[in-house]
C-alpha cells in the first residue's frame, strides 16, 4: 500500500473526519473509494458511478406528465 501526501483545508478535514466517525470508516477508506471510482470512470460506464447506483430505481413512480407540467409552467 502507498502513502499519499495531500494538502487540505483545515475545515474539510474535520469536516471529514466527522463523517467518516459517523459511518464507521477512515478518512483514508473514503478517499481511496472516491479516487478508485473516479479512476474507474474513465474505463467504466458513467451508470457505474456510485452516486448514480444510488439514485437507480428511485422514479420508478415518478408522475411524469405532473413533472412536464411542472416544467411548462416554469418555462413560460
Amino acid at each position: 500500500m502507498s502513502k499519499l501526501t495531500l494538502s487540505v483545508n483545515d475545515r474539510v478535514v474535520s469536516d471529514a473526519k466527522r463523517y467518516a466517525k459517523k459511518r464507521g470508516i477512515s478518512v483514508s477508506k473514503m478517499v481511496e473509494d472516491y479516487l478508485a471510482s473516479v479512476a474507474g470512470a474513465a474505463s467504466h460506464d458513467v451508470g457505474d458511478a456510485p452516486i448514480l447506483r444510488s439514485l437507480r430505481g428511485s422514479l420508478k413512480k415518478a408522475d411524469l406528465k405532473g413533472y412536464r407540467k411542472h416544467l411548462a409552467a416554469k418555462y413560460r
